[in-house]
């Protein structure tokens, strides 16, 4: 146990998080383990602390995001459920001008490429080919693989543990650019050169931007070492 807990303090320091983050980091450890438990174990009495394990990190989680419990409660059954880190994808398309494609998200004002959580039954690739149509209404070939980044050493403002796929796309297909189907989500879209880059950029996107465009001159992938 005492190397558990010295394990976990490393981190915290390695990662330089705020008291508020390190709440969230212990908290989805503490999802991740209930939903391992939850669905393996037979044991009902096993199964009745791993929901009080489960109930203890949706209320660390309230506590560190601000969060009412209530409005978490609904994600019992779904995310809390749910073990492992999750995938999301971004889709870095630029086009022959060198320009970056920007969403302007519709919760938090920011600009970030478009992407989101990828689903089951998708590549990496087909799930932010999707996500960009989605969002942006448009279609996009991915080439590269700019780099797996981990949330949290990338400011990402998620309470979840999330690893994130980028990948290198240009613009494909006729018409390039259409209605998105997910307009709602999104305030807007442009493109960008890389030294006119909005000043708003979502947090998560400002560390991971850069090295799209080192990728798109010919530089290699990147992984959080």
């Amino acid at each position: 146990m005492a190397c558990r807990e010295l394990e976990i303090g490393d981190l915290v320091n390695e990662l330089q998080l705020s008291s508020a983050q390190q709440i969230a980091l212990w908290a989805d450890k503490l999802r991740d383990m209930s939903a391992m438990g939850l669905h393996f174990s037979k044991d009902i009495y096993d199964q009745q602390r791993y929901r009080e394990m489960q109930t203890m990190a949706m209320e660390m989680h309230a506590l560190a995001t601000g969060d009412s419990l209530e409005s978490l409660e609904p994600l019992r059954d779904t995310i809390y459920a749910r073990p492992c880190p999750f995938c999301t994808g971004d889709a870095a398309i630029i086009d022959n001008a060198g320009r970056l494609l920007l969403i302007q998200r519709a919760d938090r004002g920011t600009w970030a490429m478009p992407g989101g959580v990828l689903e089951v039954g998708e590549t990496a690739a087909q799930g932010i080919v999707r996500e960009a149509l989605e969002e942006a209404g448009v279609r996009c070939a991915p080439e590269r693989l700019v780099g797996i980044f981990d949330s949290r050493y990338h400011q990402s403002q998620s309470r979840y543990h999330l690893f994130q796929f980028v990948f290198l796309c240009r613009p494909a297909g006729e018409p390039e650019e259409r209605e998105p189907s997910h307009a709602h989500e999104t305030l807007g879209k442009g493109w960008f050169a890389e030294n006119a880059l909005p000043t708003n950029l979502d947090p998560n996107h400002v560390t991971r931007i850069p090295h799209v465009f080192r990728v798109w001159r010919g530089g290699e992938p990147f992984f959080d070492h």
